[in-house]
């Protein structure tokens, strides 16, 4: 009887050491960006490495706000390529469950895309602010945060705009 006793203090303990940080956090993330366009003569469909940086403030264990910018990376298809960046703004909301948070996220998006046909120059440019949307874990341990989780860039003139990532988050007040 004792050493259960023992042993669920023990596992409350560290699930409490484990809990969020909330402050001020900092982050990078990396993966795969997806890029669609069918716009006249620029239609591009194709994957490239993406990565963003993230910066966010979570005041409440439930509630965050965080920005972004994300690099799409170089989407190519055959004499074609485009290129994807923004920066984004999203209300994030989690459900911490132990050292473990699944959250969800809603927010803008300000983006600049260009397709281009090799050597000849830009074929399609758009720029905007639209709407965006994830969801996620993620695993912390005291102020160090990893993250898995996929966005959603719904921008118009653009079939499909998506990033699946990991990353890392640091919480520092």
């Amino acid at each position: 009887m004792r050493k259960a006793i023992l042993a669920t203090a023990l596992v409350m303990a560290s699930t409490g050491a484990m809990a969020a940080d909330n402050g001020i956090y900092l982050g990078a993330s990396i993966g795969d960006a997806n890029v669609e366009i069918d716009q006249g003569l620029a239609q591009v469909d194709s994957d490239d490495t993406g990565f963003k940086f993230i910066a966010g403030i979570r005041p409440l264990d439930w509630f965050g706000v965080e920005a972004s910018y994300v690099n799409f990376g170089e989407a190519e298809d055959g004499i074609l390529a485009a290129e994807s960046d923004g920066i984004t703004g999203f209300g994030v909301f989690f459900a911490p469950v132990g050292p473990v948070d699944v959250f969800a996220k809603v927010g803008l998006v300000s983006f600049d895309t260009t397709v281009e046909v090799d050597g000849f120059g830009d074929i399609y440019r758009e720029d905007g602010t639209d709407l965006a949307y994830g969801i996620g874990v993620q695993f912390r341990l005291l102020s160090l945060g990893v993250r898995a989780e996929y966005e959603k860039f719904d921008i118009d003139d653009v079939e499909d705009a998506n990033m699946l990532s990991i990353g890392v988050t640091y919480t520092f007040l």
